[in-house]
């Protein structure tokens, strides 16, 4: 069995009480609660758009053709 908590030990738990009330533990998740998702979208939004700009830009010898030369 557990040993008694006496006056000093009932003092200290009574005065620690507030901190595990449920408006104080965990309240960012519960303030901003899409943040996690919405982040992580962000992220495959950005590789995915980095990707895409790889692929689909022009290569490097037809962005600098040169004039044909005029029959004149």
């Amino acid at each position: 069995m557990a040993k008694p908590l006496g006056t000093t030990g009932e003092f200290f738990r009574r005065r620690d009480e507030w901190r595990k009330h449920p408006m104080l533990s965990n309240q960012m998740r519960h303030a901003l609660p899409g943040l996690g998702i919405g982040v992580g979208a962000f992220c495959v939004y950005l590789v995915g758009e980095q990707i895409y700009t790889k692929l689909m830009a022009p290569s490097q010898s037809s962005h600098h053709k040169q004039p044909a030369p005029s029959s004149h």
